[in-house]
């Protein structure tokens, strides 16, 4: 028995040899069939091939062929480079997928179907059953647990699959093979790529805030609302489903103005308390309508001049105020003659005629950022643009039916905000002239509160233009708060430079110097208004009250405000002189060499990816936000394109706002856990840089995506570059919105996501 046993062994043990050889054989054919295969590199198309090849090239792909890429799916792969490594301050990656790069530079036609005709195309697959539903999150974390990323709202397959109907370009990366590695690494030469490396990203790195030269608003405003808690989960897959907002606003819902609630239980309205911002408790995470036969806007220039009625169907300033030129109806549109209270027959005469009465004040020269108070409509700022200065006009949400909503609709920079109870969103010392042309402010009361507002505000040597019935009539009334006011400038030691009757518009202005240094404060027989204390922060402006006093001028001949910025436009690329001295700036550099670099590092990104490569078709767009701005590079390297940006100085980063100014252009403090004091469908670009996951740390997401969707206007883009995580979270809530993906990269921890909001509205 045991030989018969010893044979079958034997017997047993030669097949399972004979069997692991042939298994071995065939295995080392699949591998050297596998490593062949990956070394067949795909043929490279001709323009015009790739052009029939990618969502927007204007011709049907064609079929058949493995290699070919059909209308179903567009999806190519991407080798990386072992030697570019992430910045670990997750601010930068040193390369963008050539494939995305490729795919938009040959393919010109990208964007054309952004034009001022309706959008019906945008809402053709708008009937999916999300619209449906409520807003209501329905976490699945036992699905997360089947291999999902963090924060991901789809698999990587499923979230990948690209559908060139809907134009959307994905490109997913691999690692795989050391050759498609090495190949790379002359891709990274190649003058494709987008993002600055090597020295470039240095300035990416970002110094701890709290140690750097600046201070934040946080910090500073010591009234500023206490941080919600982050609440993103990881490893979880979120289904979002959305309703529309039921407010009695309507398609003109701002959360923070609108807060009927809030408003209702306040003691007084005095101090215009009920124009203030009151945000509700919760978020908004509901969607603001459309109006009926909404359009796309009307192109800058001509959008100066008419604007579609459907977009902002009010017609009470028109009955109001249309005898004084500021808008009128016209059929489809309504018209914007140019005119204003004070220059009924134009801006542009009006502006002229302060220059002659002043030739100091040097339009677009020494004056280039300018405060328009009680803006109206903006023709104001809005003609200013001729003489190339840049205006931020503000307004309240009152009685003047939409104003400010006609302004962002024209192509006008333009807030809502009033001169209440609280600081304006500004640092000090950083207008170089401030306008009122009957903005029903009354200056002289309290103290001048009011005023001694402008006076923070205003740059040391900078100029008041106050254009308004005292300067010029002497009724009983006017000539006591002319009186009163004489007074009160008198006392604040602003002289009177000008005064002088525009006979053409038949009305009159005075121009007021506020002093450059403390001399006249230190002589007054009276300290009354009085100075404020050493203590007070002039810079502290978010959510801070207003103080009857005015702050002493610096005299350390290198602080901010002992010197006049370099005119416009040397002042837009050269350090403030006061960026001189020893303080490190954001990236770690010294503040002068952050300057540059930063500037460097933006003309880069914009001249070989934003301008041309990732789908924007620039002629369409005109309002533009950067929602976490540091020095104002993004908007600086924009400055040859026809529009104006906003830029944005989030209350938790480093406080350079003042730098922003300095160089000529413009911009406010703002907690993005809250909303934006604007209307909806107000920007036609939103940028963020490493914002989103900055503020996932203090609160949730989901309601700052809808934030940028009221803000957006339909066929509007959001660029974002930020960490993976929150990239894949951000393109999941997009998908939820039925907006279309134009690019998105991701590489190792970091990536680039455009996406397109469309016309799609839910139907509850």
């Amino acid at each position: 028995m045991a030989g018969k046993n010893s044979h079958y062994n034997r017997r047993a043990s030669s097949y399972c040899s004979s069997t692991t050889i042939v298994v071995f054989v065939a295995l080392c054919l699949v591998v050297v069939w596998m490593v062949a295969s990956s070394n067949i590199a795909p043929a490279k198309l001709p323009s015009s091939e790739m052009k029939d090849k990618v969502p927007g090239g204007g011709t049907n792909p064609p079929k058949g062929g493995s290699g070919d890429i059909t209308e179903d799916s567009v999806k190519e792969e991407a080798i990386n480079d072992d030697n570019v490594v992430p910045s670990k301050s997750d601010i930068e990656f040193d390369k963008i997928s050539e494939v995305a790069v490729q795919t938009k530079e040959k393919n010109p036609s990208m964007g054309d179907e952004e034009t001022n005709e309706n959008s019906d195309a945008l809402d053709k697959n708008d009937s999916d059953a999300n619209g449906e539903q409520d807003v209501e999150s329905n976490e699945k974390g036992e699905d997360a647990k089947q291999g999902h990323d963090t924060n991901h709202g789809e698999t990587d397959g499923e979230g990948k699959k690209q559908k060139s109907e809907q134009g959307v370009i994905e490109e997913k990366l691999d690692r795989s093979s050391n050759e498609d590695k090495d190949d790379n690494q002359s891709k990274n030469k190649d003058e494709h790529e987008v993002f600055p490396s090597g020295a470039q990203s240095d300035i990416l790195n970002e110094t701890d805030m709290q140690n750097g030269a600046w201070s934040t608003q946080a910090v500073e405003s010591k009234d500023e609302k206490e941080m919600q808690a982050a609440s993103s989960s990881k490893g979880q897959i979120i289904e979002y489903s959305w309703k529309l907002c039921h407010v009695s606003t309507g398609a003109d819902y701002i959360p923070c103005l609108d807060n009927e609630a809030a408003i209702k239980k306040l003691r007084s309205t005095k101090h215009y308390q009920h124009r203030e911002r009151h945000c509700p408790d919760n978020a908004l995470t509901c969607l603001v309508p459309l109006p009926d036969g909404y359009k796309q806007p009307i192109k800058w220039p001509k959008s100066r001049e008419k604007i579609w009625y459907s977009n902002s169907p009010h017609t009470q300033l028109a009955e109001v105020k249309g005898h004084q030129n500021w808008v009128k109806v016209s059929g489809e549109y309504l018209n914007f003659p140019g005119g204003g209270t004070q220059f009924k027959q134009g801006a542009l005469h009006y502006i002229d005629v302060i220059q002659e009465a002043l030739p100091d004040i040097a339009w677009g020269k020494r004056s280039r950022v300018i405060l328009d108070v009680g803006c109206g409509v903006a023709s104001f700022g809005g003609y200013l643009f001729e003489r190339d200065v840049l205006t931020m006009s503000f307004a309240p949400k009152d009685e003047h039916e939409a104003q400010v909503q006609f302004a962002l609709e024209r192509g006008i920079p333009a807030i809502s905000a009033v001169m209440g109870t609280k600081r304006l969103p500004f640092p000090s010392k950083v207008f170089d002239v401030i306008h009122c042309a009957r903005c029903r402010v009354p200056w002289h009361i309290e103290g001048g509160m009011l005023l001694l507002e402008l006076n923070r505000l205003l740059r040391p040597g900078g100029y008041f233009v106050w254009s308004a019935t005292p300067v010029y009539q002497d009724l009983p009334e006017d000539v006591e708060i002319w009186q009163a006011m004489s007074s009160l400038t008198k006392s604040m030691c602003w002289d009177i430079v000008a005064k002088k009757n525009d006979t053409l518009n038949q009305v009159g202005f005075v121009i007021f110097k506020k002093p450059s240094n403390n001399k006249c404060y230190e002589e007054r027989a009276e300290d009354e208004p009085p100075l404020c204390q050493e203590s007070d922060n002039a810079d502290a402006a978010w959510n801070v009250p207003l103080q009857a006093c005015m702050h002493t001028l610096p005299v350390d001949s290198a602080a901010r405000g002992t010197m006049w910025p370099e005119q416009w436009p040397e002042r837009l690329t050269k350090p403030p002189y006061w960026l001189n001295g020893p303080q490190l700036g954001v990236y770690s550099k010294p503040a002068a060499e952050d300057f540059q670099a930063d500037y460097e590092h933006w003309k880069q990104v914009l001249n070989k990816s934003y301008l041309s490569r990732i789908g924007i078709n620039w002629p369409n767009v005109r309002n533009v936000m950067d929602m976490r701005s540091i020095y104002g590079g993004f908007a600086a390297a924009l400055r040859d394109m026809k529009v104006w940006v906003m830029n944005i100085v989030p209350t938790d980063s480093p406080d350079t706002l003042p730098i922003i100014y300095e160089r000529g252009l413009f911009g406010m403090y703002h907690d993005w856990c809250e909303s934006f004091s604007t209307y909806p469908r107000t920007y036609d670009l939103l940028h963020a840089d490493h914002l989103f996951s900055k503020l996932k740390k203090r609160c949730r997401l989901l309601p700052v995506i809808v934030e940028v969707d009221r803000i957006l206007r339909p066929k509007g883009k959001l660029i974002v570059k930020d960490n993976a995580d929150t990239i894949s979270e951000i393109e999941n809530i997009a998908k939820s919105l039925h907006w279309e993906t134009i690019v998105i990269y991701l590489e190792g921890k970091e990536g680039l996501l455009c996406v397109q909001k469309t016309m799609w509205r839910p139907t509850r």
